[in-house]
């Protein structure tokens, strides 16, 4: 008897593993664009917009403001890779600075980098992809 119980057990923790493995694409395809986000982030991003997104004073605007970027999704690609100056709302504060443009940035980086950008700090808006990225870089206001 205590065989049985042992053995339906690890056949309920193999079953348990097994079905928590399986991802959709979809979940996949979000992984993998916020992980390599998150490094870019990391590299591109952190030194001025800091480790948690809030930012530095009234120097570098947050990016902990959900409804700015959720509103402003599409916007994005073309604020990190032509850069950005002049004046600027966000959670209610005006910024005034330049943001350097990212231009060497990839389609793809730049939609890891949104992804990543617009599903952490609070902000949970969903996968950004290479097509919309591309889509929204190429109707960039210059």
């Amino acid at each position: 008897m205590k065989r049985i119980i042992t053995l339906s057990l690890l056949l309920l923790v193999c079953i348990t593993i097994i079905f928590n493995a399986c991802q959709s694409q979809a979940e996949l395809d979000y992984a993998r664009y916020y992980v390599n986000g998150k490094g870019l982030y990391e590299a591109h991003c952190q030194n001025c917009h800091g480790e948690d997104g809030k930012g530095l004073g009234q120097l570098y605007p947050p990016l902990t403001d959900s409804l700015f970027l959720k509103r402003n999704r599409t916007k994005l690609g073309c604020i990190i890779k032509n850069g950005l100056s002049g004046k600027i709302e966000i959670n209610g504060q005006e910024f005034d600075g330049q943001m350097p443009a990212e231009t060497q940035m990839t389609n793809m980086e730049i939609a890891q980098l949104v992804t990543y950008i617009t599903n952490s700090f609070g902000n949970k808006n969903g996968l950004y992809d290479v097509n919309a990225a591309a889509a929204d870089i190429k109707n960039c206001d210059k």
